[in-house]
């Protein structure tokens, strides 16, 4: 049995109730919520005090709650996967945001241009995390590859497969969210001038 037909299966069994499963399941996953947590935490400034590996266990503990989960695929549960590990980083930048309210910011770093090394300072990621929330008002699918590209380092191709839509729809989608997003923060710092 291939790996991502192995992963299917698994997550079919765990949802159907099979704690074994799930067991088998997360060694499997491990290195690969790994690569998400890293990619996560690329963005970050340096020496920021989430490890990898607290984002991995974090997002792991979540996961393993999930127990009404409609897993539809291996690209299903790691969409949903990054989807956790984004609002871990969140709660986590909110939470440092408040305890440091005109202090020293921490720096994280951000781009929605490929290849781009924008530094945002939390405040800064707030203001994405709310533009994208607006943008999930307005727009749910958008928002969801925005997170799924963004946030959990999905290819087109899979992004495509996890929503049923073409992979044209979903380089639209980018291109549409990228400029809603930039429009927004654009907005937002012009509102603070």
């Amino acid at each position: 049995m291939s790996p991502q037909k192995e992963i299917t299966q698994l997550l079919y069994d765990w949802q159907k109730g099979d704690q074994q499963a799930f067991e088998e399941l997360v060694p499997i996953v491990y290195e690969e919520l790994r690569g998400l947590s890293r990619r996560f935490l690329a963005r970050e400034r340096k020496g920021h005090t989430f490890a990898s590996s607290d984002l991995v266990n974090e997002a792991y503990l979540r996961l393993a709650k999930q127990d009404r989960a409609d897993w539809k695929n291996r690209s299903h549960f790691f969409g949903v996967a990054a989807t956790m590990m984004r609002r871990i980083l969140i709660t986590h930048a909110r939470e440092r945001n408040a305890e440091k309210r005109g202090g020293d910011m921490v720096r994280v770093t951000l781009s929605l241009n490929e290849g781009e090394g924008n530094e945002f300072d939390v405040e800064r990621l707030l203001a994405l995390d709310q533009a994208l929330e607006l943008l999930q008002q307005q727009d749910e699918r958008k928002a969801k590859v925005v997170e799924l590209k963004y946030f959990g380092g999905l290819t087109e191709d899979e992004i495509a497969e996890i929503m049923d839509v073409s992979s044209s729809t979903v380089r639209s989608d980018w291109r549409f969210a990228r400029a809603f997003l930039f429009s927004r923060l654009n907005a937002k710092d012009n509102d603070k001038k």
